[in-house]
């Protein structure tokens, strides 16, 4: 007999349940006749990598996207191009024809046929109405999933450095809504039973009515001094936390002017934050720092960031594009078996040269006897996932270095070299190695050019309006594109901010164009980017929101 597999561990491996290793980019819908189905997704508290693989996996399958005001808009990237996605925020005081419009457009979707997510921040059925329109879908005739969300009282209070239970001070806890419905005649909450009925009492959309319902606590036997405090905007970089009593926490949040969407946390365990905080206290807490890199390439950047605790805004000042003359690149990929090396100075190079592989119905073997060079461990990476380990990666991540490199290797004389790169590039590397006696083939593999009118406006509004605190350069061209859209007066309102540089090169451009660099990083990757940013922060303290 086999031997029993416990569910605590063996039973979860990708050996038992293998669906666990799918990529949710790429789902799988299952054929069905009929009408549409619907999923009430949560969508989690604020952070969007709390969100669960089901509930991404259900975005990647959506046509129509209803989704809330709590939702990260990160989220909706998850769902396929060609899916509609509609804001249906509701917000407190609003009237109820508002839920009904909702809940006959997620059915009338449905019954066209479509794959309708609908997604709601924190948990559908945790005083998010979801039970109502699964309710409604029920009469309706629509099939439907409810994928849980985890709940923002749990996460934003973790994120908050407070556990809602704790053995030596709350071995209970109680949810409630401040918001009932409006078609109640009068509250059905007993404040004299809620009031000390559990050590920990969680208060949703309470933030408006702070002081009243503190003044209930205490009438109804709650001790004033009780630890308490205002979660506001839990999970996400902007999170703030005020901590007082039921007495003070009122009059604290009104003078801090708090705002919403906010949690408010009664109990002693509130009195562990100082010990247990751990998100607030990450140096690049709080951070808006903007991301220039193309769209598509700024994942990695993005994650590093938010580990930090900042707070990354994603508009990119350049956008790759194919080569105006797509012919030498087709040429010289047919021919990589006949290069005695392949230098690969970014991953925009190698996914451009993988592309033109992939339309000619090749794939890595094309490279044959062909040695290759990559410059830096993004380029590098890049090659692996495809493939190819580079047999040669220089200590220094520049063209100069490069060329040393490959020179010290062995003769490079006579040798066949191909460089597909960037239109507009330095000729540091090419002219070193011709002037070796290399046969270099420098061939047009993608172009960096602006991006479009919408994201040039965004990017200048961001920079004139102080609505981030630090610029990120990740290399010469987005220093370039970015001083065109600002104009002549870039330099000087770049000034007023703190500007990063991920390598020396870039530095180089930005200063020779009269741009101030606070930052640059030793090592020129995006981590070595961030480790730079921390260590700045740590010597020059970001203002906490």
């Amino acid at each position: 007999m086999p031997p029993r597999l416990s569910l605590h561990r063996r039973a979860w491996t990708a050996t038992v349940c293998p669906l666990l290793g799918r990529a949710v980019s790429t789902p799988v819908k299952v054929a069905r006749g009929g009408p549409g189905r619907v999923y009430l997704v949560g969508a989690g508290p604020g952070d969007p990598e709390l969100i669960t693989r089901r509930a991404a996996r259900r975005l990647a399958e959506a046509d129509l996207v209803l989704y809330d005001a709590l939702a990260h808009p990160d989220l909706l990237d998850l769902a396929p191009a060609h899916a509609e996605k509609v804001f249906v925020g509701k917000r407190a005081g609003r009237v109820n024809e508002r839920q009904e419009a909702i809940t006959a457009r997620m059915i009338a979707a449905a019954q066209a046929g479509k794959t309708v997510v609908r997604l709601k921040g924190g948990d559908p059925y945790l005083f998010g109405r979801g039970s109502e329109e699964a309710e409604a879908l029920a009469r309706a005739g629509i099939p439907f999933e409810v994928v849980p969300g985890v709940s923002s009282p749990s996460a934003a209070a973790a994120y908050a450095g407070i556990s809602l239970t704790h053995r030596e001070h709350g071995s209970s806890v109680a949810y409630i809504t401040a918001s009932e419905s409006v078609e109640k005649d009068r509250s059905s909450h007993d404040w004299s039973k809620l009031a000390t009925a559990t050590d920990t009492l969680v208060i949703f959309m309470g933030a408006r009515k702070l002081a009243a319902l503190m003044a209930l606590l205490i009438e109804h036997g709650r001790a004033p001094t009780t630890p308490a405090a205002l979660i506001v905007r839990g999970s996400l970089p902007s999170q703030r936390v005020i901590v007082g009593t039921v007495a003070t926490l009122a009059e604290l949040a009104h003078a801090a002017d708090a705002g919403t969407p906010a949690l408010t946390v009664v109990g002693d365990v509130v009195q562990l934050r100082d010990q247990l905080r751990w998100y607030d206290d990450k140096p690049l807490f709080g951070a808006r720092v903007l991301v220039t890199r193309p769209e598509g390439t700024e994942a990695s950047l993005v994650t590093m960031l938010r580990d930090e605790g900042a707070d990354p805004i994603c508009v990119p000042a350049i956008a790759i594009a194919a080569p105006i003359d797509p012919a030498p690149l087709r040429a010289a990929v047919r021919e990589l078996g006949d290069y005695d090396w392949v230098v690969f100075t970014s991953a925009n190079g190698v996914r451009a040269v993988f592309a033109e592989l992939d339309s000619a119905t090749l794939d890595a073997r094309a490279f044959g006897t062909a040695n290759v060079l990559a410059i830096g461990p993004a380029t590098a990476a890049a090659l692996r996932e495809r493939g190819i380990r580079a047999d040669l990666v220089p200590d220094e991540y520049r063209g100069e270095a490069a060329a040393a490199a490959l020179i010290a290797v062995g003769d490079v004389r006579a040798r066949k070299i191909l460089l597909p790169r960037a239109e507009v590039a330095r000729d540091a590397l090419p002219d070193a190695l011709r002037a070796a006696g290399a046969a270099v083939s420098v061939v047009t593999a993608y172009r960096n050019v602006a991006p479009d009118e919408a994201t040039r406006a965004q990017l200048a509004a961001l920079i004139r309006e102080n609505g981030v605190d630090i610029v990120t350069f990740t290399a010469p061209s987005t220093v370039r594109e970015v001083l065109a859209i600002l104009g002549p007066d870039g330099p000087a309102q770049l000034a007023a901010l703190r500007v990063a540089s991920i390598g020396t090169v870039t530095t180089e451009a930005a200063t020779k164009a009269g741009v101030r660099v606070d930052i640059t990083a030793r090592d020129y990757t995006a981590e070595g980017l961030v480790v730079a940013l921390v260590a700045d922060a740590r010597e020059n303290p970001i203002p906490r929101p």
